[in-house]
């Protein structure tokens, strides 16, 4: 007689110092401390419980390490927005949220759902991904130390506030040499950074923010990265009823950039401008219009990284 495979689901809560495990559907569960022994004894119980998929959320940060050492491994994980296992959550009826609770919650939803486990960031892509970050926080500093100055009434707090910011935009060129260097030390990121930039409109931050933040770029279909982006519109309908359409989710941060990048690109690249232009007479609304010139950018982008292919306002 044949034996029933039975597939096993697991999810795992992060927190700072521990770590909690619910494998189902036999319901056995770990508790351990997040440590390189507790990472060890998680790796050993899994590759014997040889799951179909691990669910984590992301948090913060926390998260990337277990999910390095689990996928190194050879092991299936999904790394997932915290909202859509909240969400699940409340949908089944489960509002208690404890570690324990929200370790099982996400094996449910590894079962149910069963999140596509996409490859993880490398070290080095992780290091970029650090830095492009890390010169955002300076720059969202710098800004809220500007502010400041202009409300200042003493002279102190003036001075004060003027030694910051220039210090602030030392640290800031500092970042900034070391993403030049970074990016141009590989071949393969330097490939890819002079073909993004070879766009008119894309510059430095741009390439180093999609490069570090969306490594699917060039690997994925143009509905697939633009819903990963956040500016696939989403359809509102039910019944006879017809809504707008919306764009929403995504990365943030990603979509961001895209969108200065786009608003210079309107002014410069004569692709992007002829298309707005027949955007605009069609009688579409100024926001339409950007989040649709967004899209139309960002699949050029994604063409010519997934066929290594420099600028070219024809087939553009």
């Amino acid at each position: 007689m044949n034996e029933t495979i039975v597939e096993k689901f697991v999810g795992i809560d992060v927190s700072k110092s521990t770590l909690d495990v619910c494998i189902e559907p036999i319901g056995r569960t770990l508790h351990v401390t997040y440590d390189e022994a507790g990472i060890g004894q998680i790796i050993g119980r899994l590759k014997e419980a040889s799951p179909a998929l691990i669910v984590i959320e992301a948090t913060g940060g926390l998260e990337v390490r277990i999910a390095t050492e689990l996928a190194s491994k050879g092991l299936p994980v999904a790394v997932i927005n915290p909202r859509q296992a909240r969400d699940f959550a409340k949908a089944t009826g489960q509002l208690a949220k404890t570690d324990q609770v929200d370790a099982a919650v996400l094996a449910a939803f590894a079962k149910a759902v069963r999140p596509q486990a996409r490859p993880l960031k490398d070290a080095d892509t992780r290091a970029l991904d650090d830095m492009v970050s890390r010169r955002r926080q300076l720059i969202d500093i710098r800004v809220q130390e500007a502010l400041r100055l202009g409300t200042a009434a003493s002279k102190p707090m003036q001075k004060s506030l003027k030694q910051h910011i220039v210090w602030l935009g030392k640290r800031i060129a500092e970042v900034d040499s070391g993403l030049t260097k970074q990016l141009r030390e590989s071949d393969v990121w330097r490939a890819k950074d002079d073909l993004l930039r070879s766009i008119p409109g894309v510059g430095n931050v741009t390439t180093r923010t999609m490069l570090a933040k969306c490594p699917e770029l060039g690997t994925l279909n143009r509905r697939e990265i633009a819903a990963l982006t956040g500016v696939a519109p989403l359809a509102n309908d039910s019944g006879k009823h017809r809504g707008k359409r919306f764009v929403w989710g995504g990365r943030a941060d990603v979509r961001a950039v895209l969108y200065m990048a786009t608003v210079s690109a309107i002014r410069c690249n004569d692709t992007i401008k002829a298309f707005a232009e027949r955007l605009k007479k069609a009688g579409k609304p100024p926001k339409v219009a950007i989040v649709a010139c967004m899209r139309k950018l960002l699949t050029i982008m994604n063409s010519m990284l997934k066929n290594n292919a420099p600028w070219n306002p024809k087939i553009a």
